[in-house]
């Protein structure tokens, strides 16, 4: 059974060594393709909020509060905890955790399915490395600590936090493991279902009532281009 002890060791070491990814996690306009390809979606009945996102490329839908499950929890209790939502009062159940492809059933294997930099092979990883455009500690060369690295672009998402998340998806190998994902260090690979990591949410397809209401990131480039049409106008009249 191969489980991802190197990684780990790698992320103990970056946490030893007070070396922090996280400097100011938030909305980073411009990187990642999340502007174009998450769409807010309402699940409180207030169209004017977003407590879901439904991602056009994955074609699932993510819950806006990745803390939504409030703690850290072991692999079955934060599958049934997924499998039993009804977020917001939204009547919308059959949500679950995000699934990892286990490429052919061999375990986690570097460079494969596990590692850094892992882009198609989860829908967390995609989320990671595509959709948010973060970086992982060590690039494909072997560089480790590159400039920018970790969870520096949250999107439009919040508590979503620099720490491990579950993966709905079982160890091949041996069923006391899981697969998860570091939104730390970027890192993928399977652990023993008992550790407590944090939860988030997914729904396949897209679930909640859409808005016509820009994303938030979108909100200041709508703004910006309404103002430069207004004094457009002004000096046109002028």
């Amino acid at each position: 059974m191969k489980f991802h002890h190197r990684w780990a060791a790698t992320a103990l070491f970056v946490i030893a060594s007070g070396v922090s990814a996280l400097t100011h996690a938030a909305s980073v306009s411009g990187q990642g393709t999340w502007e174009t390809t998450l769409q807010g979606r309402d699940l409180d009945g207030n169209l004017s909020t977003f407590e879901a996102y439904y991602d056009t490329v994955l074609d699932i839908t993510w819950l806006a509060n990745a803390g939504y499950a409030g703690t850290s929890r072991n692999w079955l209790t934060a599958n049934a905890w997924a499998m039993g939502l009804n977020p917001y009062g939204s009547n919308i159940t059959g949500w679950r955790l995000p699934t990892t492809i286990d490429v052919g059933n061999d375990g986690a294997t570097i460079g494969v399915d596990a590692g850094y930099n892992m882009t198609t092979h989860s829908e967390m990883s995609h989320m990671f490395y595509v959709t948010l455009g973060n970086k992982a500690v060590c690039t494909t060369s072997g560089t480790c600590f590159p400039d920018g690295w970790g969870l520096t672009n949250t999107g439009p998402f919040y508590a979503l936090v620099p720490d491990s998340y579950w993966s709905a998806t079982e160890f091949a190998p041996s069923t006391n493991a899981a697969w998860m994902f570091n939104y730390y260090n970027g890192n993928q690979g399977a652990i023993v279902k008992t550790n407590g990591y944090q939860a988030w949410a997914v729904h396949a397809g897209d679930v909640g009532a859409a808005s016509t209401v820009p994303v938030p990131a979108a909100m200041w480039l709508f703004g910006s281009g309404l103002l430069g049409l207004i004094g457009f106008a002004r000096r046109k009249t002028t």
